[in-house]
């Protein structure tokens, strides 16, 4: 676990708006990161613990995939 001055750089501001602009949330782009875990993979449905939103990389890139194609 971080602590809370870790998790500010050294202009002070956190560090969350600079990740969800390098994934795609600035630009509109759903992003799988926005995913809540539900116990499930979100492309195939395998079950999963309550923290992992897919069960592997090819699950995930199938998932950004068919997300881009149904834009």
């Amino acid at each position: 676990m971080e602590t809370t001055q870790e998790s500010f750089p050294d202009n002070g501001l956190a560090t969350e708006p600079v990740l969800a602009a390098a994934t795609g949330v600035a630009t509109g782009m759903p992003s799988r990161l926005s995913l809540p875990a539900k116990g499930s993979c979100w492309y195939c449905e395998k079950p999963l613990d309550s923290v992992r939103r897919f069960c592997g990389k090819g699950c995930a890139d199938s998932f950004d995939e068919e997300a881009e194609f149904t834009r």
